[in-house]
């Protein structure tokens, strides 16, 4: 039997329908391994993993980086041949007092100074949620867009772009009060094209109406596209709401198709939160998210 006919994937069980591509196929040319992906994995078994099945990219986290320290990772990574797509995260920029501002501000420039030293070519943001007691979503996404403002110098300096990431709507509360890639772009516009840009992301955007238009708006202000699945029913934990593509709702050929016509040509991260697929082995999730990106992401970018 082929290995088409075989092959399981993670963590549904679903025959594989096409075969694991190999290291080297050209259709993992653009395919980044977002370390999320595989939370149980160091920082140096994520580059090896990247390094076994071919992918040519990694999209780091800042708190594995610290585990084993900068310099470390980022030797690694040119040692191992491999680009790092992005560095998560900064952002969270919606505390109240002047106190946390300026603690957020002085951990973005040291987040900014780590993806330059990493090679990532932009930051991702978490914009924040809203502060115990505070309902005024407004002024604190107002507070998440002048922060960004405020962090332009020191991203021109280093070469790195911020990347705003909108989360879903069911995030403004605690985690993203920028809740469409619309309000993102609203931020981001006015701001050096060099030094701001804005994610894509399938997980959070899908939803959003009119989002074909969005992302044509957003033309090379895209500074990354990440994949990952919309799966029902949500877990009670949402952050790990997060599915393998293919097993939910997402139309990934028209997104895919509509960030290519927009001009990205940039890698592609899966990155995945969920507790099945931290769970399941390292190996056999990375070879699922290949078979699923060669099938469902790659012939439309």
């Amino acid at each position: 039997m082929t290995e088409v006919d075989v092959a399981l994937d993670v963590p549904s069980g679903a025959p594989a329908r096409v075969a694991t591509p190999a290291p080297g196929d050209p259709r993992l040319a653009r395919l980044s391994l977002n370390q999320k992906t595989v939370d149980r994995w160091s920082f140096r078994e994520a580059v090896d993993g990247c390094v076994a099945a071919g992918l040519p990219a990694i999209g780091a986290w800042r708190e594995p980086v610290a585990e084993v320290g900068l310099d470390s990772a980022a030797r690694w990574v040119r040692e191992a041949g491999i680009r790092v797509s992005s560095l998560c995260r900064g952002g969270f920029f919606t505390g109240a007092g002047d106190l946390d501002r300026r603690a957020r501000h002085d951990d973005n420039r040291r987040a900014l100074d780590e993806a330059a030293t990493l090679g990532a070519p932009c930051l991702v943001l978490v914009p924040g949620g809203l502060p115990t007691g505070d309902r005024d979503l407004g002024a604190a996404r107002g507070r998440a867009a002048d922060e960004v403002e405020a962090l332009v110098p020191h991203a021109l300096d280093v070469g790195v772009r911020l990347a705003i990431e909108p989360m879903h709507p069911i995030f403004a509360a605690d985690r993203g009060v920028v809740s469409t890639l619309g309000q993102a772009l609203d931020i981001a516009e006015p701001l050096p094209l060099e030094a701001v840009g804005v994610v894509v992301d399938t997980f959070h955007v899908w939803w959003e109406p009119g989002v074909e238009d969005q992302i044509a708006r957003a033309g090379s202000r895209i500074a990354s596209y990440q994949v990952c699945e919309w799966i029902t029913p949500l877990p009670s934990d949402a952050l790990l709401s997060r599915g393998m593509m293919g097993d939910g709702h997402i139309d990934f050929a028209h997104l895919t198709a509509c960030v290519a016509a927009a001009g990205y040509r940039g890698d592609v991260e899966v990155e995945i939160f969920n507790a099945d697929v931290w769970a399941a082995d390292g190996n056999a999730v990375v070879a699922t998210l290949a078979r699923r990106y060669v099938e469902l992401v790659e012939p439309h970018l």
